[in-house]
This record gives structure tokens, sequence and C-alpha cells, in this order.
């Protein structure tokens, strides 16, 4: 069975977008000679004058932070994306091209760009961060998911970590881009979801993760109310999954003691990551949840995570060649990258003891 070999070529489908993955894990043990990155080092300062994002600093624009305590947002001073006034304004030079239509198309596309700042100490991340510290960014999450889904059809919650996933600031946070049309991993993941709703009356991220927890072998944490794991389609070598325990269409719906239990996971999970790899491990995260306001039975709120690490802290996943030009492809299983997780994890909890 293929579930169960770690020696085997094979391909994965992943059940949520469609796309397969190439598994080698005989690969897994070959000399390797590629990149060496130096080892990432936390800030040492609790706040960093040249930061844009501490409290009371000058931002590039001239806007001055306030002396923020807790979680806090803005629209982004450099958004790449615009309000709908300036979209139109921009509109027909936006359109116009020459060729046939059917090969040279465009759209206007509008939205909003905020930044997410989850403490005013520079030092912290979402792993070091309490457990009532982290749950006040869920809050957060929650308001600003709340406020943009009346207004745009898809509100993508993300956060990139680390020079390795090029983010440019080390100071805590998020972002956030609200955009008025579906993107196109937004796009692949309805449809299939859609399909699946259609063909067997159930929601398939909620099937898959029961499916997960009863089989283990790529389960992570689990527990009263969220799910993580290491997908059976994963691309990343330390890929994950974040799934609620019921349905639930976006941030926004989750009550307090899914909160709590969401705060205390990712907490969990991200300090795994960083006992792994020994380092403040890069990654970028995301929510995936229902497109606007409309009830969506088909859609599961989730969460991806991934990050770029391969072997060491110097040593990353990069998509080249064959994966750029053909398909995507692993060595290390996802049934092996979850064990080491779930290790890691244990680790990293008995140092907080």
């Amino acid at each position: 069975m293929i579930g169960t070999t770690d020696s085997i070529p094979h391909r994965r489908r992943n059940a949520l977008t469609g796309e397969w993955v190439t598994v080698s894990p005989q690969r897994a043990t070959r000399p390797w000679q590629g990149e060496q990155m130096a080892e990432v080092s936390a800030s040492s300062s609790a706040y960093d004058p040249e930061c844009y994002l501490c409290p009371g600093n000058a931002r590039a624009t001239g806007a001055c932070n306030p002396d923020y305590l807790g979680p806090w947002a803005f629209d982004n001073d450099f958004p790449a994306l615009c309000d709908a006034r300036a979209a139109s304004d921009e509109a027909g030079s936006i359109l116009v091209s020459g060729g046939h239509p059917e090969l040279f198309t465009a759209a206007a596309v509008t939205g909003r760009c905020r930044v997410l700042c989850y403490h005013p100490d520079h030092r912290k991340t979402l792993s070091t961060l309490s457990e009532d510290e982290a749950l006040a960014v869920v809050a957060l999450w929650i308001a600003e998911v709340q406020s943009l889904r009346t207004k745009y059809q898809w509100v993508q919650l993300f956060e990139n970590r680390g020079t390795a996933m090029g983010c440019s600031n080390s100071h805590p946070h998020g972002q956030i881009w609200a955009v008025d049309s579906l993107p196109n991993e937004a796009v692949k993941e309805l449809t299939q979801q859609e399909a699946w709703f259609e063909a067997h009356g159930s929601v398939l991220l909620q099937v898959y993760r029961e499916q997960e927890a009863a089989l283990g072998d790529r389960l992570v944490i689990d527990n009263a109310h969220w799910t993580s794991v290491v997908p059976y389609w994963a691309v990343w070598p330390f890929e994950t999954l974040v799934l609620p325990k019921r349905h639930i269409e976006h941030l926004d719906v989750i009550q307090p003691d899914e909160q709590r239990a969401l705060a205390d996971l990712l907490g969990t999970l991200l300090r795994g990551y960083d006992a792994l790899f020994t380092t403040p491990c890069p990654y970028t995260m995301g929510w995936h949840g229902a497109p606007g306001t409309q009830a969506t039975p088909s859609w599961q709120l989730h969460a991806h995570i991934y990050p770029p690490l391969l072997r060491s802290a110097s040593v990353r996943k990069h998509m080249v060649g064959y994966e750029m030009l053909s398909e995507v492809q692993r060595d290390l299983t996802p049934e092996s990258a979850a064990l080491r997780l779930r290790e890691a994890v244990v680790s990293a909890k008995s140092r907080l003891l």
C-alpha cells in the first residue's frame, strides 16, 4: 500500500486542489552539496528605533505608530491593491490591450491591504507569545476578517516569517489582502470542495480530518477543537494543515473556547518547528476561509503552514527544474516528516516544564 511505504517512488493526489505531487523517498539518503544558509538569530532588543512597526516609530510615509500595548492593525502604506475608486480611475488604461482578446486578457482588481502587528515587543514571534498574547492575536484576526468579509469576496490572512520567506521586517506581524475576486488557489479549492460535497453529501476536509485522526501516521497535534497534520499530499518537506473539529466557514465564527484552543495549538506547533531546526523557523502561514458572506456548506476553514527548510536550518527546499516545468516533487515522505515534527513538539513542550 502506497501510504505505508518509504522506499517506492509514487504520486499522490491533492484532494483539495486536484493537483499531483511526486514522492521519491529513495532519494532521501542522497549526499547533499547544495546551498548552505546561515542560521538566523532572534532579535535581542525589545525595541528597534529603525523598525517601522515598533510602537511610537515613524513609518516611511511619515505616519507615526501609536504606543500600542497589544495587537494593532493599519492600512499598508504601500499596498499591492487599491480601492474601487482608484482602480476605476485607472481601469481604462489597465484593460486596453492589442492582439486577440482571448490571448491578451486583463481585468481590474480592487482590494485592501492591512498590516497586523502582533505585539509591541520586537523580539517576540507567534512561537514565543504566551497563550493569552496569542489569543489576543487570534482575536485581532477575527475582528479583521469580520470587517472585511462583508466588503470583499476573498479575505487572505497570512504571515511571512523570516528572510527565507521574503519577510523584510522581523517585528512580529502578519498581513491581510482582501480582494473583490477569487484568486487561483481559492478557485481550485472551491471547485474540489464543491465537487466532493455534491458527490458525497459531506464536507471534504471534515472527512479528511477524521480519516487522518483515525490513521495517525501524519498527525502532529490534536486538541479538543483543532487538529494539525502533515497533509498526505504535502509539497513542502514539513508543511502542515490546521483544521477545526467542527464545520466552520471562516475565522469570524469560532467560539471563545475554540479561540483559546487555537492559540494553544499554534504556539505549540510553531515552537515544535523552532525545536526541529534549532532556530526561529521561517514559514508562510495563511488561512483559507469561505468566499464572501453567503453560506458555503462545502467549505471548511483551514490554515496552511509552509516552512521552506529541508534538512536543517541551513538547507532549504527549492522549487526548480522538474518541479517548475512538470510537477512538484518531494523526497521525505509526509509520514516521516510528521514523526519528526511530533518528536520536536514533545521536545519543545519538555523545555517549557
